[in-house]
């Protein structure tokens, strides 16, 4: 692990180079592990692709004093019971009004739209984050075969529910808002719930299989 200072009140710890599932798994059984202590000193965790960062409060600890006890308890990690990681089912529509950029990615890909849906849909994707705005995920690994570049100028506006493709990943938009992705289709389902605990209904490494409607 490679531990650094982040701002004033943050602890980064890059756990590899790559993102991979390898990596995702660590990553996870340490955000469980920091979870397990249960330390007021630690305001937030925020695990991402390749690191998790500590948010902690100034007035509780320092970042040697955090750092010092972490280290002292990290024997622990391997000890820890770790939750299996939850399934979900996403239905989407797909194409017209609900997936604008299917016709790219159907001509840089070279594949018909249903190939381009049987290939989506045939994966079982890992979330190896979640961020961006709350709740959208980043899903992968996706099929080299639907690889697409982001849009050289983002919309200003990407519907709530849209699922887009960005190179080797796929994602859902939690919200409207701005967004670069190639959009193939929309869901229903909502991911997040600002009003209901845990509120993000995907998290770092759950299971996603898209389902054609």
């Amino acid at each position: 692990m490679n531990v650094s200072r982040y701002g004033e009140d943050g602890i980064r710890i890059i756990f590899g180079d790559t993102i991979d599932i390898e990596t995702n798994k660590t990553i996870r059984r340490y955000y469980f592990f920091l979870k397990s202590l249960h330390l007021q000193e630690i305001v937030d965790i925020i695990p991402s692709f390749r690191s998790c960062l500590i948010h902690f409060d100034r007035d509780l600890t320092s970042y040697q004093a955090l750092l010092s006890l972490l280290t002292e308890k990290e024997k622990e990690v391997g000890t820890i019971d770790v939750p299996e990681p939850a399934t979900h089912e996403i239905p989407v529509l797909y194409g017209g009004e609900y997936g604008p950029d299917m016709e790219f990615v159907v001509e840089y890909s070279g594949l018909t739209k249903n190939e381009v849906i049987e290939i989506h849909t045939s994966t079982v994707y890992t979330v190896y984050t979640v961020g961006f705005i709350p709740g959208f995920p980043y899903l992968g690994t996706l099929d080299k075969r639907l690889y697409v570049p982001r849009l050289d100028t983002p919309r200003v506006k990407v519907p709530e529910g849209s699922v887009g493709l960005a190179q080797l990943q796929t994602g859902i938009y939690t919200f409207e808002s701005p967004g670069g992705w190639r959009i193939i289709g929309k869901t229903n389902i909502r991911l997040f719930d600002y009003m209901k605990a845990p509120y993000s209904l995907l998290k770092i490494g759950d299971k996603v299989r898209f389902v054609r409607i």
